[in-house]
C-alpha cells in the first residue's frame, strides 16, 4: 500500500503550486493530480456543485489507487473536506487554507491583506480561521475575479493580468497591509509579478509547504510513506481541454508531460 500513489485535485491548474511542494518534500512518493478545468473557477460555483465535483473526482483518484487525497483547493476544502472526511472515513484527507495563523503571527503593522477567490472569502471555514487567529489584527479581504482565469491561460505576467493585480493591492497596501495572504492555490504562480508591485517590506505568505509537511505526518502516522530511491512517477488528468494543461505544465511544473481527459 505504501507504494500506491497520492491522488491531488484542484479547480484548475492552480494545485500544481502545491504539488511542486508534494513533490519537493516527498520526492519517492508517486502522485496523481486532476485540474477540474472544465468547471474552474469554483470560486463563483455552489458549495454543493463544488461537493458534487469533489466526490466525482475522489472517487476517480481511489478508483486509480490513490492512498491518500490532497484537496490543492481553498475552495473546495471549504466545501466538500468534512462531508469526504465522513464518506471515506479511513482515508487520509488532507485540505487547505488560507495562512490566517501564520500571517497573524508575522505582520508588524497589525493589518492583513487577504487575496483570495469570493467563494472562500464567503464561507464559513474562512470565518472561522478569522475568529481563531486574527482577533488582534484588522484583516482587509479582497476578492480577485478573473484572476484564476488568467493564470489557468498561462498569462503569468501580461499586461491584463498586470492591471488586474494593482487594482486590487494599492488598496490592500493604502490600508497598511504589511503582510498579504495568497488565498488561492493559483496565486503562488504570480509571486513574481507579485513582488513588482508591492514593497520588499511586505511579507507574501501561502500554505503550499504546510501542506505538503501535513501530508508527510498523516502518511507517517498511518505507515503509508513511500521508500526512499527508485523513480517515481506523476500522471496528469484534466477535465477542460487537456492540450492546454499540457501547454502551461512546462511552465508551472517545470516540465512537459503527457495529460489524459477526464470527464
Amino acid at each position: 500500500m505504501s507504494r500506491a500513489p497520492v491522488g491531488v485535485f484542484d479547480s484548475g491548474v492552480g494545485g500544481l503550486s502545491v504539488l511542486r511542494e508534494i513533490r519537493a518534500r516527498l520526492p519517492q512518493e508517486d502522485l496523481l493530480y486532476v485540474a477540474d478545468s472544465g468547471h474552474v473557477p469554483y470560486g463563483e460555483k455552489s458549495a454543493e456543485f463544488i461537493r458534487e465535483r469533489s466526490q466525482h473526482i475522489a472517487e476517480f483518484l481511489l478508483a486509480q489507487g490513490a492512498k491518500a487525497l490532497v484537496l490543492a483547493c481553498n475552495t473546495a476544502t471549504a466545501a466538500a473536506v468534512a462531508e469526504l472526511r465522513e464518506h471515506y472515513a479511513e482515508l487520509p484527507i488532507v485540505g487547505m487554507e488560507p495562512a490566517v495563523k501564520p500571517a497573524a503571527a508575522a505582520t508588524r503593522s497589525g493589518v492583513v491583506g487577504v487575496l483570495a477567490t469570493t467563494g472562500t472569502l464567503k464561507s464559513a471555514k474562512f470565518a472561522a480561521l478569522l475568529d481563531r487567529f486574527a482577533s488582534d489584527v484588522r484583516v482587509v479581504t479582497q476578492p480577485c475575479p478573473g484572476l484564476v482565469e488568467r493564470i489557468e491561460a498561462g498569462e503569468l505576467d501580461g499586461p491584463h493580468t498586470r492591471a488586474l493585480l494593482r487594482g486590487w493591492v494599492e488598496p490592500l497596501l493604502a490600508e497598511g497591509c504589511d503582510t498579504l495572504i495568497l488565498g488561492c492555490t493559483h496565486y503562488p504562480f504570480i509571486k513574481p509579478l507579485l513582488r513588482e508591485l508591492v514593497p520588499e517590506s511586505v511579507r507574501l505568505v501561502d500554505t503550499g509547504a504546510a501542506v505538503a509537511r501535513r501530508l508527510e505526518q498523516v502518511l507517517g502516522e498511518r505507515g503509508l510513506l513511500a521508500e526512499a530511491g527508485g523513480e517515481s512517477a506523476v500522471r496528469f488528468w484534466s477535465s477542460g481541454r487537456a492540450e492546454q494543461l499540457a501547454r502551461v505544465l512546462p511552465a508551472l511544473w517545470g516540465e512537459a508531460c503527457a495529460v489524459s481527459s477526464l470527464s
